[in-house]
């Protein structure tokens, strides 16, 4: 058995430093935790949510702002005809006006912006688990694209020798020429995998560095996450990402509707100034005050608006409330399915191995066809890769639980 097992060992070791030949800047990624950690820095989805938090910032500040005055400057009874023709009757007005906002507009407005901050670091977090989630699948990806080469790789040096024992007993005449010409065929067909391998870890490897923002493409992972054992989980999660977001959008919508509200009530514009009168050589003071009359707008699309967006968001959050419990249990059930499943086709791997090996041993005996031999060699690289596939599926059942749960996978904890 061990004598099947040492090339896929040989291929996993040189695939990384045969790959890493392929460009001066390309470098491996590390592992799945300080990868996690570089891209904290480097990610543009995070760089994303980081500028959505400081645009709410800047939201929340300028929202307790309260409106500017005006200041006007009015020159009246001048350029006209008769005794208004130069400024010897001139009426000089210097004025300064304030609005000022009623019916609570201004601390409505202010909740409001507080609320959408609050909502945007909601949306941030909840952008934190998810890119972890995505990340980590993308790195498992990669390394399963990466063992896939080294499995096909393994595959071409069986195959290169299966030919060989073929064309050796064809030259001594114990086998036909079209047993060599199957061999040759085999051959040729794990060599098209194996380019089709290589093209698959490309694409893996080229994802996982645009995800996480790595200056250059990555030739290749350190590995371990598929076989990585994770940390115990809490049976309940403490916090959820999903939820709180929803909650944050649902109170930011209801503050809208208090922001509308105030609208309706109309502002007043009180006025200060000084009149100058040219022909007395005299001053008056000058007070006013003003308010539009709401006969034809009073603001109620915008309410109605504000108060469906609310009633939206309150079924977004029950949505998000109802789909938690059932993410969890799915999640936890996909674990254990894929734990089983795991147990499983390593079993089912051993055993093509050992197959292959008889088949291979009775082969170049004399006592079994070529065409044993073959399908012993398809089975085992099947079997080899199914065993990948399924590695791969519980990394992303485990990835899943870890989102359900508010937590970040395979990773140090924030």
């Amino acid at each position: 058995m061990s004598s099947t097992r040492w090339p896929l060992r040989a291929a996993l070791a040189c695939v990384a430093s045969c790959v890493l030949c392929t460009s001066a800047s390309a470098q491996a990624a590390p592992p799945f935790p300080a990868l996690l950690k570089q891209a904290q820095a480097s990610a543009p989805r995070l760089a994303l949510g980081v500028a959505e938090t400081r645009a709410a910032e800047g939201q929340a500040v300028q929202a307790a702002a309260r409106p500017n005055p005006t200041l006007g400057l009015v020159v009246e009874n001048v350029a006209g005809s008769g005794p208004y023709q130069d400024f010897e009757r001139a009426e000089t007005t210097l004025s300064i006006e304030q609005p000022l906002e009623l019916g609570g507009k201004r601390a409505a407005r202010t909740s409001a912006a507080r609320a959408d901050l609050a909502a945007a670091q909601a949306r941030a977090a909840l952008g934190q688990v998810d890119f972890a989630r995505d990340l980590a699948l993308a790195y498992a990806d990669a390394e399963a694209a990466q063992q896939r080469l080294a499995i096909a790789r393994d595959g071409v040096d069986l195959a290169q020798a299966d030919a060989r024992a073929a064309r050796l007993l064809v030259d001594h005449g114990k086998e036909a020429q079209v047993r060599a010409v199957q061999a040759e065929a085999g051959l040729a067909t794990a060599r098209a995998e194996l380019g089709g391998a290589r093209a698959e870890a490309e694409t893996a490897l080229a994802r996982l560095g645009a995800l996480a923002g790595a200056p250059a493409s990555y030739a290749a992972v350190a590995g371990g996450l598929l076989d990585a054992i994770p940390a115990a989980a809490p049976s309940e999660p403490a916090f959820s990402p999903a939820i709180a977001a929803a909650r944050a959008e649902r109170d930011a919508a209801e503050r809208r509707i208090a922001v509308e509200r105030a609208r309706r009530t109309p502002d007043l514009a009180v006025s200060f100034g000084i009149r100058r009168f040219q022909d007395e050589d005299a001053a008056a003071a000058v007070f006013g005050i003003s308010a539009p009359l709401p006969l034809f707008d009073r603001n109620r699309g915008a309410v109605a608006t504000a108060t469906a967006n609310a009633q939206a968001a309150q079924a977004r959050l029950a949505m998000a409330q109802a789909e938690q419990d059932g993410d969890r249990r799915a999640a936890t059930a996909q674990v254990a399915a894929a734990d089983q499943t795991l147990d499983a086709s390593r079993q089912a791997q051993d055993a093509a191995a050992e197959t292959y090996r008889l088949a291979r041993i009775g082969y170049d005996a004399g006592r079994l066809p070529l065409s044993e031999l073959l399908a012993a060699r398809r089975d085992l690289i099947a079997a080899r890769g199914r065993a990948v596939d399924i590695k791969l599926a519980r990394v992303k059942a485990l990835a899943d639980l870890a989102r359900a749960q508010g937590r970040l996978p395979f990773g140090d904890q924030p």
